[in-house]
């Protein structure tokens, strides 16, 4: 009686079990095919401002602000973003001599220019934390005398051209009403808040949350061994497109870097500066464009999405080298801490466009003022 009862049991469970399997893999297939469906092209290639966005702006201002607050060492102010810099370096940015036409646009107009720039490699978080941390990394280059009518106003002296770039291809928010959201539930404290604002499902954001975590990877095993992505569109002549720095070895005399010890709280500045001053060794990576194909769903107001290689591939416009050199001193790391970068520092060619540019545009702004007002 009671074997038998078990074999009911066990036979209903059984039952019930793949069931279960079953209505899981048809609501993973639904949801794959429904997303397939949202995520596929045409796009708009032009901005699509929404309603609300410029007041958005101002509330993630002062939050940016309180951030800088809050981690601020000491007397002296940080970044809301990127705070810990492994260093400040020159370095020179070279159009291909054999450059496309068709990609002759902006600061790559002349095949063969070789332009003088400062780049900025850092880690991700608003406050210094040990580099064995899992964190997203960047690189800010800087072209140095560029001609031209900058895009900011108040800044025509620069003759600047910036690209800032992190090592992810793509941004855990869609847009100005997700980076509100977010910033402001991370600046209370409460990161899960971040992706789960309430108790409706609809509003959780389970597919931003994994794209997080993925951005939050191991660090590399120096910063000149990643590779950065714009991550957010910019103008290319008439066509619309996203940056990309990768490594390339081949450009650069061989070289191993030695095995650094992970457990120091600054280890890639010591990778940096191992490669650069002591082995007196150059650092070489190409910059990348992948231009909008508005046929595919590469969208312009989302920055959550990839742009995928299998639709359109990177086509490299320059190269970078990182010469040999001295950079880590006191003079020059305050200079680079006062350094500022944004990607409105530049000209029309390359303008930022979609909703998280313009949003850095009056953010950036705003902090750098912030800072520099009180770090003086």
């Amino acid at each position: 009686m009671l074997a038998r009862l078990w074999l009911r049991l066990g036979a209903f469970l059984g039952k019930t079990l793949l069931w279960l399997v079953g209505l899981g893999l048809l609501g993973w297939l639904l949801s794959t095919l429904w997303f397939a469906w949202q995520h596929s092209g045409p796009v708009s290639p032009d901005e699509q401002i929404p309603p609300g966005e410029s007041a958005m702006t101002q509330g993630i201002i002062q939050t940016a602000v309180r951030i800088v607050d809050q981690h601020r060492e000491g007397t002296r102010y940080l970044r809301d973003a990127h705070a810990k810099a492994h260093g400040c370096v020159k370095a020179e940015v070279s159009v291909l001599p054999d450059l496309d036409p068709a990609l002759r646009q902006g600061v790559f107009a002349e095949p063969g220019k070789t332009w003088q720039a400062m780049m900025r490699l850092s880690n991700g978080n608003a406050y210094p934390q040990f580099d064995s941390i899992r964190d997203a990394r960047g690189m800010a280059i800087k072209l140095l005398n560029v001609p031209g009518k900058q895009l900011l106003a108040d800044q025509q002296a620069r003759g600047e051209q910036d690209f800032v770039m992190f090592s992810h291809p793509n941004f855990f928010v869609s847009d100005v009403a997700e980076y509100a959201q977010n910033v402001s539930a991370q600046a209370d404290g409460k990161q899960v808040m971040a992706f789960f604002p309430g108790v409706d499902p609809r509003s959780w954001q389970v597919r931003h949350l994994f794209i997080a975590l993925a951005t939050l990877a191991p660090p590399p095993v120096s910063p000149t061994q990643t590779t950065y992505f714009s991550v957010s569109p910019y103008k290319f002549g008439a066509a619309n497109a996203k940056f990309r720095v990768a490594p390339d070895p081949l450009g650069c005399p061989a070289y191993v870097l030695p095995k650094q010890n992970q457990d120091l709280p600054n280890f890639l500045r010591s990778a940096l500066n191992q490669q650069l001053s002591t082995d007196r060794v150059a650092a070489c990576f190409v910059l990348q464009i992948q231009r909008q194909n508005p046929q595919k769903f590469m969208p312009i107001e989302d920055t959550s999405v990839e742009w995928k290689e299998s639709d359109v591939p990177f086509e490299t416009v320059a190269k970078v080298v990182i010469p040999a050199q001295d950079f880590d001193t006191p003079a020059l790391n305050l200079a680079c801490d006062n350094q500022s970068f944004n990607p409105w520092f530049g000209v029309e060619a390359h303008r930022p466009i979609g909703g998280i540019n313009r949003l850095r545009k009056a953010v950036y702004e705003a902090v750098s003022d912030y800072r520099h007002s009180r770090n003086l």
